[in-house]
């Protein structure tokens, strides 16, 4: 969940520091041309106010004559020009040069120095010239008219380059730039610490959830951090849970004293069918199926209170070898495979797993003796154990008729068996208390096809201490 969180969180600081910093860069760089532009509109009006004394071409040579001021204005520029490197000229209406620097500089037929030149002659000064970004090259034309008893006599033309403005609005960029990085370092450590709080409760109750539901009914949540409706949750999932084992715990009482109080009026009700027997002619075939169904329901009673008792059992967990436990099983039951004509092979090769050797040597004999019990005769029945980094396996496959897709699903219920083998010899529990008894343990028990017919049952155990 953190992974789907945070790259949203993420996106939208982004999308919220972009909509801050692109407008902040934009107006950082009309301010840098703004006040470069209004530099060169006070340079212009200067030369402008200096041009309107030489506006009259030079007829004569007088003291303080429109030629000596021209030559005054003429050193203005060229000194400017020196100064500054920006391209300047006083131009008449008719285009003709009254001062210029440097000297090969002239107004040229189009372009954007024209056209200041063109906007200057209706008397306007210029004005919000187009933005210069900094990776153009372009340059910056400034004019102002040069004005006489109202009329426009001459325009003052400023040609300035662009490249100090451009690096000053870079420079502020940079600064944005870093700004904005730093926001989202900041940023993103804050939400790193929010999703923490936040999703650490949600981590502890499915971490709980999932205890629970491999049957570690004692886990709890603890109720600390997180936010209060977290908390509440965490609160009202562990009532839930003491509501849950409470009526788990019922069920399991109810059960095992339903079997054992039950068990006492069946043992009784066989010992007097028996007497009546003995006053029966031999080989009743009614008192033969008395005997017969009472016997499975008594099988059945020691199956309920074994499958209670599994429920309930706390698994005594130890580094068991597999390989050699399992040897130990196929061993015991080889007898019985050989009396029904069953070839039983193990492959056990030593490795080692967390289990209850107890519980996993009942979860055992119960799927052989379910293999050999469905196996015809001369076919086998093939136990193997195989382990990785994680768990270790023990797969035991047979030959037997299998089960459909559906009865997979079914395979291991309370009282379910194959309407094929209801035949058989068996109360449909042997399977239930063997999952209990595995489960208690971190292990697992399933089921699969095994081509080209039978059963593949799998149990798992873990290789480490389950919840480490």
């Amino acid at each position: 969940m953190r992974t789907r969180l945070l790259p949203l969180l993420i996106v939208l600081m982004a999308a919220i520091l972009l909509a801050l910093g692109v407008p902040l860069a934009v107006s950082l760089a009309a301010a840098q041309q703004q006040n470069v532009v209004v530099d060169r509109i006070d340079d212009t009006a200067r030369f402008a106010s200096l041009a309107q004394f030489v506006a009259d071409r030079p007829e004569g040579s007088r003291v303080n004559s429109p030629e000596q001021r021209g030559e005054t204005l003429k050193q203005e520029l060229r000194v400017y020009q020196e100064l500054y490197g920006i391209n300047v000229g006083v131009f008449y209406r008719d285009e003709k040069v009254m001062a210029h620097a440097p000297e090969d500089w002239y107004l040229p037929r189009d372009g954007e120095v024209r056209d200041a030149f063109d906007e200057a002659l209706q008397s306007r000064r210029s004005h919000d010239p187009e933005q210069v970004w900094p990776w153009q090259q372009d340059r910056l034309v400034v004019a102002s008219p040069v004005i006489r008893d109202g009329d426009v006599v001459a325009v003052v033309v400023t040609d300035s380059p662009t490249g100090q403005m451009r690096s000053e609005i870079l420079h502020g960029w940079y600064v944005i730039g870093a700004g904005e990085i730093g926001a989202m370092l900041l940023a993103l450590g804050a939400a790193l610490r929010l999703t923490g709080w936040v999703l650490r409760p949600v981590r502890v109750l499915d971490a709980t959830t999932h205890d629970i539901a491999t049957g570690r009914l004692k886990s709890r949540v603890a109720v600390a951090g997180g936010p209060p409706e977290l908390r509440r949750l965490a609160r009202s999932f562990n009532e839930m849970a003491d509501n849950v084992e409470d009526v788990l715990e019922q069920q399991r009482a109810f059960v095992a004293d339903a079997s054992h109080q039950l068990r006492n009026p069946l043992s009784a009700l066989l010992l007097r069918i028996e007497l009546l027997a003995l006053e029966l002619p031999e080989g009743n075939e009614e008192i033969a199926s008395v005997r017969t169904e009472g016997k499975r329901l008594a099988h059945v009673l020691d199956d309920l209170l074994d499958l209670a008792l599994a429920e309930h059992a706390e698994a005594d967990l130890r580094l068991t070898d597999i390989g050699e436990l399992t040897a130990e099983r196929v061993a015991s039951w080889a007898p019985y495979a050989d009396e029904k004509g069953v070839r039983l092979v193990g492959t056990c090769p030593a490795t080692t797993a967390w289990a209850d050797p107890v519980a996993l040597s009942s979860a055992l004999d119960a799927v052989i003796d379910n293999a050999i019990k469905f196996t015809p005769e001369g076919e086998s029945v093939e136990v193997g154990v195989a382990s990785n980094g994680q768990v270790s396996t023990i797969v035991v496959t047979d030959r037997g008729p299998g089960l459909s897709d559906e009865e997979l699903t079914r395979v291991g219920d309370r009282f379910w068996r194959s309407a094929g083998h209801q035949n058989i010899k068996g109360s449909g529990l042997g399977l239930s208390i063997s999952r209990a008894l595995l489960s208690a343990g971190g292990g697992s028990l399933t089921y699969a096809h095994h081509e080209p017919h039978g059963l593949k049952v799998t149990v798992t155990v873990p290789r480490t201490t389950p919840g480490a």
